[in-house]
């Protein structure tokens, strides 16, 4: 059973994509983004977009638009922690964070996080390569909804990394091996899109 929620990263700038929304560049005749709802709505007890601006471009999914609570957009972490706010008024003890332009995303995400933070705590998912080289992806993680006013002040105080908050309190690290593609692949430019266009295609042949 689903326990907890998640926030879709989908408030970046995407300069390396011409500007706009990435999430709604089209991957497989549908928005991007819709692959990843795809793959995380089973695995969650709600699903919202941490996105600015007009939320009508998002009708579409029907799921909550939270634009950042504070002024000049200081990166993921304001996404996480409007997410953090709306997991808590729902009553929830934490919130899984995803970013938008990740359509190969696992399917295992949010219990596996889980699993690896069972008294609460931080989660952020990492990739091994064929190499064995460790790669993070920070924009992935569990976040207990306790952090909420401790992160509200570091944004205040202009602190807007990620791994800082992470380091700050130990966070775990969960591993995830790729089948071929990093599943924490994301689209960042024109090639990249192509890239998911062909491996997308591919696995719908096999």
């Amino acid at each position: 059973m689903a326990v907890f929620p998640a926030i879709i990263l989908a408030g970046g700038r995407s300069s390396r994509m011409g500007g706009g929304d990435k999430g709604l560049l089209p991957l497989r005749g549908r928005p991007m983004i819709a692959h990843v709802i795809d793959r995380l709505t089973p695995q969650c007890a709600a699903l919202a977009l941490s996105a600015n601006g007009d939320a009508q471009r998002f009708a579409e999914f029907g799921l909550p638009v939270l634009p950042d609570s504070l002024p000049d957009r200081p990166g993921p972490l304001a996404g996480i922690l409007v997410g953090l706010d709306w997991a808590a008024a729902q009553g929830h003890a934490a919130i899984v964070s995803a970013a938008a332009d990740t359509p190969f995303l696992p399917r295992d995400l949010v219990a596996r996080l889980a699993a690896a933070t069972p008294s609460g705590g931080i989660a952020l998912a990492t990739s091994t390569d064929g190499s064995g080289q460790i790669h993070e992806h920070p924009t992935f993680g569990m976040w207990p909804t306790a952090l909420r006013d401790e992160l509200r002040a570091r944004l205040l105080r202009g602190e807007r990394r990620v791994r800082d908050l992470a380091r700050a309190h130990q966070a775990r690290h969960v591993s995830w091996h790729g089948d071929g593609v990093d599943p924490f692949f994301n689209i960042n430019t024109p090639q990249d899109l192509m890239l998911a266009q062909r491996l997308m295609a591919e696995r719908d042949m096999s």
